[in-house]
Order: structure tokens, then C-alpha cells, then sequence
């Protein structure tokens, strides 16, 4: 059983409904509660409104992440995704492009995540190895920010400090850096700490020459450290805008400056999800992509003890994907009490685990351990530059058997068998399948996700846009900074 869209983008959810899995009654049991999400996501679209939902202040909060796959004038307004707003992305890839050696992307949870994918997906490992024209121009990217970790941070500067005497030795010129710190408070103590010990070592260089650009929330009236910071100094700005959480944030300023960066096809990209908000109006829960995946997820968590869900996608450059979708996962469902103030401790715990790496690691677990996991595949069906596997060593039969097919074919021989044992044993698995990897299809399934918890969210009865647990920590370690820096006499 599988839902496809017209793009061809499918769910293919056969190993997870029917008899002995979630089943039909199942579904009819929740069957009122889908019909009132559903009206929740209308009531969303139109107007922001999520019922209970208070941001970390305790005011009431708009949730607009459903507004930006599409580009409207009136976006502009709520500094979302506009005619306007496209274009100057489009001016920021053009101002990058051979004019800045290196952009390093600083930011943490959803202001790293989401770029990273991005990165990811459209560059793979060996960008930065490239050449200038090779990369059409466009700067080598690298990130930091996401962790406070000073033996990384040291290294980073020290590269780019190598790169710059490379640059002035063969170039007789300076090394150009864009510093892109994304942080919506503007005080994030992991990015800031890291931005300005980077800003300061590198402004010491006299071979380097150093950009920065803010992105930031756009407030002029109460402005943000780092927006205070970048009036003063005439940084180029973009906006981390209101009703926009960071785990929804990809597809805002704050992942498409990475978007512009690496000269992404930022309409394409937002295009897919359009399509696939769409498709997730459909009151018909299996013609509804996001409905149906957060319904079935639901059911497997509530009717079969399925509290975890491994996300298992079948390509190296897709694991960054799975780690975004970690976060969009807990930190929207994750909640110790509902709408109601009721204590009900929900959540699945999510894993991250990559075809075919994690079949000679993982997969023993998901096939015999604890039966509480949903396995969630993600497939490619069509790779560019595929290689068929040669007949290299003839004398050798066991590699002889193998050779004659293309590596995506015997990579997703490798991934339906591993499903079909998983579901030969009782654990639940899903599949979602991309036509291509491109930034369409990108769009289409990261937006599903987001989507989907969501509609999750209003099953559960639980705020799927807030995230108490995190303020808890920082409350703890403001204060505890301050005594460190008290001891030390500062």
C-alpha cells in the first residue's frame, strides 16, 4: 500500500498497516480526533492560531511555518518568503560569487540543522576540495557554532588562517571570509561564543578580510544583541522571523541564506513543499501525506508500543537529514504535559541510522530487540552518475555474484531486504521514496515532516511548537556563567 503524489514522491506504508500492524480499526478509533486536527492545520494556514500555544515568554504565539512555500507580497509583512525577500537571496549568491573565498555558517539546532542538509545534499563532503570554477565561483562553506568546542573552533580558524597564506603567497591578495551568524534571541551562548572568538581571531590577520551578516529577529523597536550589533556596524541582515521555530526554519532566511550560498535553486526548493501543502489539505486521509504519516505513527505509539522511530535513510549525504529530523521530532512532540495542563509525558525517541551503513551495526537490534521502533526508510529512485560494480577480479566468485548491477540497484536490494526481514519478524516499517534528489523533492518530504508533526501534535493534544524543556537548562545556566565568571574575577 503506498500514496503517490503526482511529483511521483511516495509513501509507501505497507509494512506498517494491515493485519497485525496498525490496522483499520485502529485508524476509526481516532477518527473524530484526525477530523479535529485536520481543522486545526485549516485554522493554522489561515490565520496562525494554534490552540494553547504561548511562546517561551508565556504571551501567545502565531505559528507560520505553513506560510512560507509561498511567495507572497503580503509575506513581507511578517518577514516571511516574498518577491522581495527572494531577490535579495538572489543578490547575496551573486555578491558571494567569486568575491568571497569562505562563508562560515554559525548557528545551533534548527539555525545549523536544516543548513546542513542543505550543504549536504547539494555539495556532499568534498566541496570545499574543489576548485573555485568547479564550484561556479561560489565560496567554500564550513560550519561552526553548533557546539562550544574549542579544540574544532581552534582548528577551523587555523585553516582558514592556512588558506589565507596560501592566498596571499599565490594571489598576492587578501582571503575574504563571510561570517553568517544566525541566532534569533542574538545571545545564543553556543553561536555567539563561537562568532566572536572566530570574528576576533580572524580580524587580527592582516592577509584576511572579514563579512559579516546577521540573521537575526528583524525587531527594530527592541532589538537584539546581535541586531543591535548589526545596525551599528552595517552588517548585511536577514530575518529570523516571528512564528517560525528553528526545527521549521529551513525554509525561511535562516537555511535559504546556506540555500543562497551554495547557489541552490531556492524556488525549486520551495515549490516542493508548496506541492506538498497541498496535498496535506486533503481531507481524505489517504490522500493526505502528513495526515496519514502522523496517524500512523500515532496509532503504532498508542495501540502497539512503538516509542521509538529510527529514521533510516539509504545515502551517505542523507544522514544530516535524519539528524534534523531528530530535532523537529523531540523537541515538537517531546512534551511532559498536554493543552490541558494535564502530566501525560509523550513522545517517541527518535533515532538516526543510515543504509546501508547501519544494517552491519543497528539492524541486529531492529530485528530482534524490544518491539518499540518504527523503522522509517528513505529511498532514492533515481541516483545521478550511478556505477555499475565491475567484474574486476574474475577468479573470485563470491564478488563475480555481485557484479553486472548499479550501485543504487544493489543498494536498494539491500534496503527492501532489510525491510521485509524487519516486517517477516513484527517491526514496523515505512518507506518514503524520493523520484530524484533535487531541491523538489528535498521540499516535498522535509515539509511532509514538518507537517506532520503537527498534525501529531493535535492528536496528542500536546503544543507541538513550543519547547519548555529547553528553556529549563538555560534558566539553570545563566546563572551558573555568572558564578564562573565571579570566581574567576571577572
Amino acid at each position: 500500500m503506498a500514496l503517490t503524489l503526482k511529483s511521483g514522491f511516495t509513501f509507501d506504508y505497507d509494512n506498517l498497516f494491515g493485519e497485525g500492524k496498525v490496522t483499520q480499526a485502529d485508524l476509526d478509533s481516532y477518527k473524530e480526533d484526525l477530523a479535529k486536527a485536520h481543522e486545526a492545520m485549516k485554522v493554522m494556514r489561515d490565520s496562525g492560531i494554534i490552540k494553547a500555544h504561548l511562546s517561551k515568554d508565556g504571551t501567545p504565539e502565531k505559528v507560520y511555518f505553513s506560510k512560507l512555500p509561498y511567495i507572497t507580497a503580503d509575506n513581507g509583512k511578517l518577514n516571511l518568503n516574498s518577491p522581495a525577500s527572494i531577490q535579495r537571496l538572489h543578490k547575496f549568491t551573486e555578491h558571494l560569487r567569486n568575491n568571497i573565498d569562505a562563508v562560515v555558517s554559525l548557528g545551533i539546532g534548527g539555525s545549523f540543522l536544516g543548513n546542513k542538509v542543505l550543504f549536504d545534499i547539494f555539495c556532499g563532503e568534498f566541496w570545499n576540495t574543489k576548485t573555485k570554477e568547479e564550484r561556479g565561483g561560489l565560496p567554500k562553506i564550513y560550519f561552526s557554532g553548533q557546539n562550544i568546542d574549542t579544540r574544532r573552533t581552534r582548528d577551523l580558524i587555523n585553516h582558514l588562517k592556512a588558506m589565507a597564506a596560501v592566498t596571499e603567497s599565490h594571489e598576492n591578495r587578501k582571503y575574504k571570509v563571510c561570517l553568517i551568524c544566525i541566532s534569533k534571541s542574538g545571545g545564543t551562548l553556543d553561536t555567539m561564543s563561537n562568532f566572536m572568538v572566530m570574528c576576533d581571531e580572524l580580524k587580527k590577520c592582516a592577509n584576511i578580510e572579514v563579512e559579516i551578516v546577521a540573521v537575526t529577529d528583524p525587531n527594530m523597536e527592541k532589538k537584539t544583541i546581535l541586531k543591535q550589533l548589526a545596525v551599528d556596524n552595517g552588517w548585511e541582515q536577514f530575518a529570523v522571523p516571528d512564528g517560525v521555530g528553528g526545527r521549521f526554519s529551513v525554509f525561511c532566511e535562516v537555511g535559504l541564506v546556506t540555500a543562497a550560498a551554495i547557489g541552490m535553486d531556492i524556488e525549486l526548493f520551495l515549490g516542493g513543499a508548496r506541492d506538498m501543502d497541498e496535498a496535506c489539505k486533503n481531507e481524505n486521509l489517504f490522500e493526505n501525506p502528513a495526515m496519514l504519516n502522523a496517524a500512523l505513527k500515532f496509532a503504532a505509539y498508542k495501540k502497539h508500543g512503538r516509542n521509538m522511530e529510527v529514521m533510516m535513510p539509504y545515502g551517505d549525504y542523507l544522514k544530516s537529514l535524519s539528524e534534523w529530523y531528530i530535532q523537529l521530532l523531540a523537541e515538537s512532540l517531546g512534551k511532559q504535559f498536554d493543552k490541558d495542563g494535564k502530566e501525560v509525558c509523550y513522545g517517541r525517541t527518535p533515532l538516526v541510522a543510515v543504509g546501508t551503513t547501519d544494517m552491519h551495526s543497528q539492524t541486529q537490534q531492529h530485528q530482534e530487540g524490544m518491539l518499540d521502533k518504527v523503522v522509517q526508510f528513505i529511498k532514492v529512485a533515481k541516483w545521478a552518475d550511478d556505477y555499475v560494480i565491475p567484474n574486476a577480479f574474475p577468479s573470485a566468485k563470491k564478488l563475480a555474484d555481485i557484479s553486472g548491477v548499479t550501485m543504487s540497484e544493489a543498494l536498494e536490494v539491500a534496503r527492501q531486504s532489510n525491510a521485509d526481514a524487519l516486517s517477516s519478524n513484527k517491526r514496523f516499517n515505512a518507506c518514503f521514496v524520493l523520484p530524484e534528489l533535487n531541491e523538489y523533492h528535498l521540499g516535498e518530504l522535509m515539509y511532509l515532516l514538518a507537517m506532520s508533526v503537527a498534525y501529531e501534535g493535535e492528536l496528542a493534544n500536546v503544543d507541538a511548537f513550543n519547547q519548555p524543556g529547553v528553556e529549563a537548562y538555560k534558566r539553570i545556566m545563566g546563572p551558573k556563567l555568572q558564578e564562573l565568571k565571579k570566581s574567576k574575577g571577572l
